[in-house]
């Protein structure tokens, strides 16, 4: 007994609209039973990496478990960030003179490339600030606060002052667990 060819397109239509590709289309297969009939088979691969409609891709999203991890596995490497603040400082800034509009550029691009060098050191559940002050060296001084809420056991800063004879420049580096 053949299954008829309406039949087939239905199956075939319900199987792909739930993410299904039926094998009905290119093959089919007949099975013999220990009785001597033979029977029809449909076989199916169902996919979820390719969504075949915008809104399959709703249906698709992670659900992270909670961890009820309280506190780091590997706290913050303060040392080391202090080296690559030295480092990057000192590479941007040994050579270059105060001027107005170059800060403000060098500020921002000083931030991204600390920020990118220390998400690189790949520590998990941490939130990441970098501020980057530059300012003309003409014998002012300055105060510079900030105010945060902080765990001491888990939150941690480093920071690097860089001179040279016409500017200079504080970077702070400031991470916070995120629980």
């Amino acid at each position: 007994m053949m299954m008829s060819d309406i039949a087939k397109d239905r199956t075939a239509h319900l199987l792909k609209k739930r993410g299904s590709v039926s094998s009905l289309s290119n093959h089919e297969f007949r099975r013999k039973e220990p009785h001597g009939r033979t029977k029809d088979s449909v076989s199916t691969v169902s996919y979820m990496d390719e969504p075949c409609q915008p809104e399959d891709a709703s249906r698709l999203t992670v659900h992270m478990e909670n961890t009820y991890q309280l506190g780091p596995t590997k706290h913050f490497p303060v040392v080391i960030v202090n080296h690559i603040l030295k480092d990057v400082l000192t590479t941007y800034l040994q050579e270059e003179q105060y001027e107005p509009e170059l800060c403000r550029q060098m500020t921002k691009t000083i931030s991204e490339v600390i920020k990118a060098q220390v998400k690189d050191l790949m520590i998990p559940r941490y939130k990441l600030i970098v501020i980057v002050h530059i300012g003309q060296l003409t014998g002012q001084s300055i105060l510079i606060g900030s105010r945060c809420l902080w765990d001491p056991k888990n939150d941690a800063f480093a920071s690097f002052i860089f001179r040279n004879s016409s500017l200079f420049a504080l970077a702070n580096v400031y991470i916070v667990y995120f629980e």
